[in-house]
């Protein structure tokens, strides 16, 4: 099979194994009396992006190839994924969030650091195919994101977005990536044959913190982060905040309530289109302007979001959502130009 095919269906399942509660697991534990919880839910990926992508990337470095270890990492987020759907069928809604938060905590430790090993196995095999990485990349990454929009919408038209079972859906694709990531090319590990040895800090990429001295490094890392935070209300409280309209009768049977998770991913659908309107942007206005167009995009995109309404405002709410994909493509493409 060609590479691409191969990297595209890794890709799809990668970003898959995410669309399945990312945007919907806020309803769900608002369901179960955990609502006010849902935050930490969210930040939990956060904190464990701080260490766990590096040490794995230690691991892929010097002990075990980074295909290898995608899969495993897929198995075991998987496997405690499955722990928290059994947990949530089993307990109802007498679900304590103790337990709970444990089997979810474990299983996004190690999902988080497959977003770097998939790149890491992608670009290895692009190079060993003799293929350009910053051309054929892209289109491939897209992939993820179409795969992450075909999740979310197999567990809204399943009924499974207020519920437990989308973790098992998560699950599910985590464990078919699990195997195929066994099947893809096999990548190098650097073993150290008495060389120089990094120090820890080097190898956590702490020192990245010294970049702080940079008065617009900063800055602009303060601002990443606030627009970071952003992002996540939208992934935790959209869901919630939309189908929290069925408590009004004129708006309960309408269709953004029925299928919030059908209607929050026109902002995916509305991210793979935008990507294609950075380069004209760049090259007219320059990374600092994106980057402001970006942070006005984020204002729009809540402002319209809290004004508008499943029923005569729902304009507002797609209008909201199509604005999504300039707030995150301009600042995330832009942004990493700039560092």
């Amino acid at each position: 099979m060609n590479i691409k095919i191969r990297l595209i269906i890794m890709n799809f399942l990668q970003f898959a194994v995410w669309g399945a509660y990312l945007t919907s697991m806020g309803t769900y534990l608002t369901k179960i009396g955990l609502g006010s919880h849902i935050g930490i839910f969210y930040a939990m990926q956060g904190i464990v992006s701080l260490f766990m992508p590096a040490i794995l990337g230690i691991i892929a470095d010097r002990w075990v190839p980074a295909q290898r270890l995608l899969g495993l990492s897929h198995l075991l987020a998987a496997l405690f994924m499955v722990g928290a759907g059994y947990y949530g069928m089993t307990a109802g809604d007498d679900v304590s969030f103790t337990v709970l938060f444990s089997f979810y905590s474990m299983s996004v430790a190690f999902y988080m650091p497959t977003l770097a090993l998939s790149n890491s196995v992608a670009y290895t095999a692009l190079d060993k195919a003799g293929l350009d990485t910053i051309k054929a990349f892209p289109p491939i990454r897209t992939c993820g994101t179409i795969g992450f929009i075909c999740s979310m919408w197999l567990v809204d038209l399943l009924g499974f977005q207020a519920n437990y079972m989308q973790f098992f859906t998560c699950a599910v694709w985590g464990v078919i990536l699990a195997v195929y990531a066994n099947t893809l090319p096999q990548c190098p590990v650097t073993r150290n044959t008495g060389g120089q040895r990094k120090s820890l800090v080097e190898a956590l990429g702490l020192k990245a913190f010294l970049l702080f001295r940079q008065r617009k490094m900063a800055i602009f890392f303060i601002f990443s982060m606030l627009l970071g935070v952003s992002l996540q209300i939208t992934n935790g409280f959209a869901n919630p905040f939309i189908t929290s309209f069925s408590a009004i009768p004129e708006y309960a049977d309408t269709f953004g309530v029925q299928h919030a998770n059908l209607l929050i991913s026109l902002s995916q659908i509305s991210e793979t289109c935008c990507i294609l309107l950075i380069p004209f942007f760049l090259g007219r206005f320059g990374i600092k302007k994106v980057m402001l167009i970006a942070m006005i995009a984020w204002v729009l995109r809540f402002g319209l979001f809290g004004l508008g309404n499943p029923g005569s405002g729902v304009w507002m709410f797609i209008l909201s959502m199509i604005v999504y994909g300039v707030a995150f493509d301009f600042f995330n493409v832009s942004g990493s130009l700039f560092v």
